[in-house]
């Protein structure tokens, strides 16, 4: 919200009257995260798992995480305005009997945030693991055009 109303200027204060832009999630970032999502299974399929179904809410989640750490600027698994993965999880309404997230900042594609993933052995732990069902996937993209990407896993 804040990215998309320059002409505020200070967030912490709307005014009755005043005119605020809503931003879209917009096309292209919906379709990396489609793409992130694919990628995900296409990994689990190679090692004989079954795919994750995207849960639209959990992607909302992770879009909102992604979105925080351009507004909070911070790079961090526990967040200044959600806590930790699971709180945020369970304050956006999310039930789940396991979790997990992958999170990472700069890469410019799909396929390069799957490669650093992949590189890690926790991050590659979480995608291949046959604990999770579900998967959400958010980006967001600062002013400087850096991608910031956030991957939740749950068992449903």
């Amino acid at each position: 919200m804040i990215a998309a109303n320059p002409q505020i200027t200070n967030p912490a204060l709307i005014f009755p009257g005043q005119k605020i832009n809503i931003p879209n999630i917009s096309s292209d970032i919906r379709a990396l995260e489609t793409e992130v999502i694919r990628l995900v299974n296409s990994e689990r399929a190679k090692a004989g798992l079954p795919a994750l179904r995207e849960n639209w809410e959990v992607s909302r989640v992770a879009r909102y995480k992604s979105q925080d750490f351009i507004n909070r600027n911070y790079f961090a698994h526990n967040s200044p305005t959600y806590g930790t993965p699971f709180e945020m999880l369970r304050a956006f309404g999310i039930l789940f009997s396991a979790a997990a997230e992958n999170i990472a900042r700069g890469q410019t594609s799909p396929a390069a945030v799957m490669n650093s993933w992949m590189g890690s052995a926790g991050h590659r732990a979480n995608i291949l693991s046959s604990l999770y069902n579900q998967i959400g996937v958010g980006v967001a993209r600062d002013r400087n055009g850096r991608l910031f990407w956030t991957q939740m896993f749950i068992r449903g």
